[in-house]
């Protein structure tokens, strides 16, 4: 029997980096916009909304068109907003597509949700390459695997650490899109608070601490996570070139 698979945006206005981000335009059309094109063109997502405790944004998405849903102001992460939406909408996976994300493609969906294959993984993400520039950058969340996929760590350090210096170390920079079986989704809020979640400030590694494995796909598109002004500029130059 086909699963159900519904990709959730949560996005929030007040961000804190970058208030608006969410409805600031890149290249003539929101950043959202950009983000729900993007998925709506996998054809493994059976719907696609945004998820937003905004009553601009979840207007802004009326007017244009983009189906949306409100959720309650209080969610602390992505998933909590994820998870709200399965209150009230069924399906068998839930995607979390962050709506930061203009950059994203349906290839990473498909990479994303391949693992779901296998009955035993319960919850997956992304993971590319990571370039020189970013090893020591902390805002570049580094993951190391097991040999099937499974997430053994996620860090803002660098992991592995090249202790001899040796050199040629594959670091795999992490890409903050996640799916979930609605078992393992429902179970996220009421997980014990994560000492290792609090320290890195990476929401994923509740589910490590409480012993829901993470199955980690490659996918060789990266992407920016809109937080700055400078990751702003940097990706409406990216989205202008390809246009071009």
């Amino acid at each position: 029997m086909k699963q159900r698979v519904l990709g959730v945006i949560p996005a929030r206005l007040a961000s804190t980096r970058l208030p608006r981000k969410v409805l600031r335009e890149i290249a003539g059309e929101p950043m959202i916009g950009w983000v729900y094109h993007a998925a709506r063109a996998c054809p493994l997502l059976d719907q696609v909304l945004i998820a937003t405790d905004s009553e601009e944004v979840l207007s802004f998405a009326q007017e244009h068109g983009l189906p949306a849903v409100f959720t309650p102001e209080d969610c602390a992460s992505g998933t909590d907003r994820v998870h709200a939406v399965a209150q009230s909408i069924a399906a068998d996976i839930y995607v979390n597509i962050q709506g930061d994300e203009p950059l994203l493609r349906p290839e990473h969906l498909e990479a994303l949700l391949a693992p779901m294959e296998r009955p035993e993984v319960e919850v997956t993400t992304l993971a590319t390459d990571c370039n020189p520039e970013q090893v020591t950058n902390p805002h570049a969340v580094k993951v190391v695997t097991a040999a099937n996929g499974r997430a053994l760590y996620f860090s803002r350090a660098t992991i592995p650490y090249d202790r001899d210096k040796a050199g040629g170390v594959a670091y795999r920079k992490h890409l903050g899109i996640y799916a979930y079986r609605k078992a393992a989704l429902q179970r996220f809020p009421s997980l014990p608070a994560s000492r290792l979640e609090a320290i890195e400030k990476l929401e994923q590694l509740r589910f490590l601490e409480n012993g829901i494995d993470v199955y980690v796909s490659h996918t060789p598109y990266d992407t920016i996570g809109v937080d700055t002004e400078e990751d702003f500029r940097a990706v409406e130059k990216l989205i202008l070139e390809r246009k071009r």
